[in-house]
This record gives C-alpha cells, structure tokens and sequence, in this order.
C-alpha cells in the first residue's frame, strides 16, 4: 500500500546544514502514522524521486537554503522545468515537471518547507543559526500532518 502522502527530505548528514532535511525527518519519525506518511531521505533530488510521487495526495519536500532569510520559508510548488532539469541533482519543481512529463497527469499537491542555513562545512553539525529554527520547523511539520489536506496546508504557506 502507498501512503497518501510523502515527505522527502534530501541533503547531506555530514555537512553541517545540509543535514537538516534528514535530520528533521529523523526528529518527527516517531510520531507519525506509517500508514499514512512515507519518508524518504536522499542527499539530493533525482529525477527518479518523480516515481517516489505517484498515487500520493500531498508531498512536501524538505531542505536547507541559504535564500531563505527568514528562519525557514514554506511554498506551494508549481512543476517548472528550470536550469536543474539536466543536472545532477534537481529542484522540487523539476521533479514535478518530470512527473507530469512522464505520467501525463498533474502531479500531486506539493510544497517546499526550506530552513534557513549558512555552514556545509564537511563534518560539522549544525549551525546555532539552523539549530535554532530547527524546532520551529519540526513544529510546522507536525501541524501539516495534523490536517493532511491541500487547503489546510495552503493557507500556512509563507507570504
């Protein structure tokens, strides 16, 4: 059975705050319901990750940003094929164009939580800076998965 909906959270654990995707999963995993949320944790976009979001109603994408500058920033995501389409790794958004491009059918509702980050230093943990909005996220996460519908989620989008 697939879960209707999906958390990806994506970086690397050993370069500071990289890290905080997987580790925000790791921090929620206890208190979710497996049977109706999937994590999946990855250093970092794939086009294969548009098969992870078939048959899903929500799926929310997790990762560090040094754009963000505001603590942590959370979007509705709209499929766009954009300049990390043919790369190696890629944006939510162009996992999104993939999954409409290979399925030919809208993707499912999906939204970007980015955590405000500044050191990716090899071996070191988090910054006090991402540490500190760290919890605040884990909290955000936890209210999004009380109300698992798009209409619920849309309205905590970040203006």
């Amino acid at each position: 059975m697939i879960q209707p909906i999906l958390l990806l959270g994506y970086g690397n654990p050993s370069r500071g705050d990289d890290a905080v995707g997987p580790l925000l999963l790791e921090a929620i995993a206890e208190q979710i319901d497996p049977t109706q949320i999937e994590l999946i944790t990855d250093f970092q976009l794939q086009i294969e990750h548009a098969l992870d979001m078939q048959h899903r109603q929500l799926v929310l994408f997790i990762d560090a940003s040094v754009a963000c500058k505001t603590g942590f920033s959370f979007s509705e995501l709209q499929p766009a094929k954009d300049n990390s389409y043919s790369t190696h790794a890629i944006s939510p958004a162009a996992v999104l164009d993939v999954y409409k491009t290979i399925t030919k059918q809208s993707p499912p509702a999906s939204f970007l939580l980015t955590i405000q980050a500044q050191q990716f230093e090899l071996g070191t943990g988090l910054s006090e800076l991402t540490a500190h909005y760290f919890k605040t996220a884990c909290e955000l996460v936890i209210q999004l998965l009380k109300q698992p519908q798009f209409n619920a989620w849309r309205t905590l989008v970040t203006k």
